[in-house]
């Protein structure tokens, strides 16, 4: 949390983040404290903060992966498991946007906005208008793969939302049991700042 409060503070990416805690606070330069209760009164901002993160191809997930040599022996086997669980994390994260506010469905308004264009240019610009009708069907049909193209990617990014939220929860468990075996204490795998943040 201390990262993310850093983060919000002073990193120019979560300018609209901090704007939000601005207003929230009534200050320009809220405190840590500040944006700490700010974060805890309006839990949009913590999504806003994650979702920028993601938009921007970085990750949430601020652990490292568990230095497998440096661990005890009767250890090993769940240190491997929450490495594998965090690949898998640092691997769906970007499903856990909103769908609606997904570079994907950008991605399908801009070709479908490409196609309307090109039909037109088609039909008026080159006189085509003898062929209109197939013109048109074939835009019809474009709408129909776009539709159907969307619907599926929603299903994807559900089902890769729910897998992350469960995943991720599981590696919260085992990493907590690891802590109470004094295998590994959780404040070590912290990555404090990331350097594509500075």
């Amino acid at each position: 949390m201390q990262r993310v409060i850093n983060e919000i503070r002073h990193v120019g990416l979560y300018d609209l983040v901090l704007q939000d805690v601005q207003r929230i606070t009534g200050k320009e330069k809220p405190s840590k404290q500040e944006v700490k209760e700010a974060l805890q009164k309006d839990p949009q901002i913590l999504r806003d903060y994650m979702q920028t993160t993601v938009e921007y191809n970085l990750s949430n997930i601020h652990l490292r992966d568990i230095d497998i040599e440096k661990i005890d022996a009767k250890c090993r086997d769940k240190a491997k498991k929450i490495n594998e669980n965090l690949a898998i994390l640092r691997d769906i994260e970007k499903y856990t946007l909103d769908f609606e506010q997904s570079s994907t469905l950008v991605l399908i308004f801009s070709v479908e906005f490409f196609v309307l264009f090109s039909v037109q240019y088609f039909i008026v610009l080159l006189d085509l208008k003898a062929y209109q009708w197939y013109i048109y069907t074939f835009f019809a049909a474009s709408i129909l793969a776009a539709w159907f193209f969307a619907k599926k990617e929603r299903k994807k990014y559900e089902t890769n939302n729910a897998r992350y939220e469960e995943l991720y929860a599981q590696t919260l468990l085992l990493i907590a049991d690891l802590e109470k075996e004094g295998c590994l204490k959780k404040e070590d795998l912290y990555i404090d700042e990331s350097d594509e943040h500075i």
